[in-house]
């Protein structure tokens, strides 16, 4: 007798991520260009590295509260609280007369970020089994890439034909009509609700704290998971807001073909998501995060060859194949070496350490680029690679899982 599978996205779990493609779609309307906005507004390379370095501050005091108020309250209800300070950091700007003042809207998008961040993937791992738990990552972060695709043309062609105004009007309607849909969600879910939950306190946070902080220093896989992407973020965040100024000013890209670069990621990482999730299932999460780093550095490689239009499009394929392979392998050894009432707290808190150890990294980069040359900076990722893949294919191995007692009914029944 043949039995119906359960489908590996559930029906809330589909409602949720169409909020967060349009809520994203708004972000990557402006993010690729969003360097050079500061640069019609006055900053210089220097202060362009400084404002994001100064930008990564915010969440640093947000993300381990965001990531415990979500255990503590509810995954849905965390996101809807977190919107309207999105919705709030769009005002800002559209309204901004200077790029001292966007420093506000880094703020507000902190906070956002720091409640629907850690809720995104501790939702998607209650809504999923372990064995399947690669696999849903990879769907849900290939459906999410739509928003790489989508968003980027739409920026640059509103940017280069309607100004920087326009394109900032358009993401902000994205952005509500998202945080509408969810305050609505949030709503629904609390009504639903059959278990109490205990009112947050800070006992509940600094018991959750501890209980952390001995998985971090213990010396076993998430002291590893730390480490590893630690350095991932201290590179991307050396490089990622930098890439644009490189791209206009040394090579000459127009905002649109900057824009279509991050389309061609997105639709790459999408297209190969899905198949690198069930490779994490099936062949274990290291081969997917080793083999991504590898990829990536490989981009760079190609990156730092090209004067051409076409030299470029191959280097952002190659982000996009090793984002598609690190991804749902990272999210699920996180979300497997984790306790599930301790994931949303985890999520933040490897946000938050990451972002201290990585948070110079954009001025350094910028010192980087005016002393020593445009160049520099994108060397680091392909050293980084060289130290880590030994390291990850060694340190990240999950124990086995403990064999199921099965008892039989007659042994059951007999207490």
């Amino acid at each position: 007798m043949k039995t119906n599978k359960p489908p590996l996205l559930t029906r809330p779990l589909l409602l949720f991520m169409g909020t967060m493609i349009l809520a994203n779609i708004a972000g990557h309307i402006f993010q690729p260009l969003f360097p050079l906005y500061l640069q019609t507004l006055g900053a210089s390379v220097g202060q362009v590295g400084l404002f994001f370095t100064l930008g990564a501050v915010a969440p640093l005091a947000f993300q381990i509260l965001g990531g415990w108020l979500s255990d503590a309250l509810g995954r849905l209800q965390a996101i809807a609280i977190g919107s309207m300070a999105g919705v709030a950091s769009y005002a800002v700007l559209l309204l901004a007369p200077s790029w001292q003042w966007l420093l506000l809207a880094s703020v507000l998008t902190a906070l956002a970020v720091a409640f629907v961040a850690p809720s995104f993937q501790a939702f998607i791992a209650e809504q999923s089994t372990e064995e399947t738990r690669g696999r849903v990552y990879g769907l849900t972060e290939g459906l999410f890439m739509v928003v790489g695709i989508v968003g980027p043309p739409i920026g640059g062609y509103l940017s280069e034909f309607f100004g920087f105004k326009a394109m900032f009007l358009v993401a902000a309607a994205f952005y509500t009509t998202a945080a509408i849909i969810r305050v609505f969600m949030a709503r629904g879910a609390r009504r639903q609700e059959v278990r109490k939950r205990t009112p947050p306190s800070i006992a509940g946070l600094g018991t959750s704290l501890k209980a952390l902080a001995g998985l971090v220093v213990g010396g076993g896989i998430i002291t590893w998971i730390m480490i590893s992407d630690g350095a991932r973020d201290i590179t991307y965040n050396m490089t990622s807001q930098l890439q644009p100024l490189y791209l206009q000013n040394l090579i000459g890209l127009s905002y649109t073909q900057i824009s279509w670069l991050s389309s061609i990621s997105a639709l790459t990482t999408m297209l190969l998501m899905a198949g690198a999730g069930w490779l994490s299932d099936k062949k274990g999460v290291r081969l997917g995060i080793a083999s991504g780093f590898v990829v990536i550095a490989a981009g760079f490689s190609v990156f730092l060859g090209s004067r051409a239009f076409g030299g470029l499009v191959v280097a952002w394929v190659l982000f996009g194949v090793g984002y598609a392979l690190m991804a749902p392998a990272y999210n699920a050894l996180i979300s497997k070496a984790v306790p599930n009432h301790l994931r949303g707290t985890a999520f933040g808190l490897f946000s938050t350490s990451i972002g201290i150890i990585s948070l110079p990294a954009p001025y350094f980069a910028a010192l980087l680029w005016t002393r020593f040359g445009p160049q520099t900076p994108f060397y680091a990722p392909i050293l980084v690679t060289v130290f880590l893949v030994p390291i990850i294919w060694i340190k990240f191995k999950l124990p086995a899982p403990k064999p199921v007692t099965v008892i039989a009914p007659e042994v059951a029944d007999a207490g």
